[in-house]
């Protein structure tokens, strides 16, 4: 499935009058002049992330249509407020159980964690608007379909985030190698929990914000596991410690 993408200046301008979910803009980067400046100002505006390619670039996303210079990626579903994610785990009656993705660059890894959060009763997921992979056609097919159950909130600033979930009296646990072993961490509580890239682990100020760092053990040669198998081992380690305690 290839993402769904919108090219044109006019489709674009429409789109983003229209307040639909847009993931980022390509603009083509010669010949443009300043006749994109209308869009580039409303890009910021809604704060959605965009960047100039070549001419060669567009035409082969776009098959060689007439992209006009401009091609936007277009979420499958709408992204959702990080006080969404609080108010439904106020509607449950739960404390509030949130998985934070720093800079997750694979859709599989994005798709998975999210199918997993379905099933643990995550609250909703929170990514970044950079550096990260977003909401795609690829994210929803891996998800088999969880994408559509999930509240995604996808932020400007992730340590912000974090800061501002801590004022809501969330524990904030990232997880990395050498951190304390999760199984002996108390992960009750309202809780986030924070996976890092598929190479570099946790950011270091994402690092630095965190309550404490956990890890999980390894006994074999390998000594990292894929962000999609260690936050869905993670979420079920915060499933298991919250039904011990009822």
């Amino acid at each position: 499935m290839k993402d769904e993408i919108v090219y044109g200046r006019n489709a674009v301008w429409e789109l983003l009058q229209a307040g639909k979910p847009v993931n980022k803009i390509l603009f083509q980067t010669e010949g443009t002049g300043g006749k994109f400046q209308d869009l580039i100002s409303q890009a910021k505006a809604q704060k959605i992330p965009f960047q100039f390619v070549d001419k060669a670039a567009l035409d082969r996303l776009t098959e060689k249509a007439k992209h006009q210079g401009v091609l936007a990626y277009v979420s499958p579903r709408e992204y959702a407020e990080v006080e969404d994610i609080l108010a439904l785990a106020r509607a449950k009656g739960e404390d509030p159980f949130i998985l934070v993705l720093d800079e997750v660059e694979d859709p599989h890894n994005l798709g998975a964690l999210i199918r997993t959060a379905d099933a643990a009763g995550v609250h909703g997921v929170i990514i970044p608007k950079r550096r990260s992979v977003a909401l795609t056609s690829t994210v929803a097919k891996t998800s088999a379909g969880a994408v559509e159950h999930v509240l995604v909130a996808r932020v400007t600033n992730l340590v912000q985030t974090l800061k501002d979930l801590q004022k809501e009296g969330c524990w904030i646990t990232g997880a990395e190698a050498g951190g304390r072993e999760v199984y002996q961490a108390d992960l009750t509580g309202p809780r986030v929990l924070v996976v890092g890239s598929e190479g570099k682990g946790l950011s270091r100020l994402v690092k630095e914000t965190c309550d404490e760092i956990v890890s999980l053990p390894m006994q074999g040669k390998i000594n990292s596991l894929n962000a999609s198998v260690a936050g869905s081992i993670l979420m079920y380690e915060v499933v298991r410690q919250r039904r011990q305690n009822l």
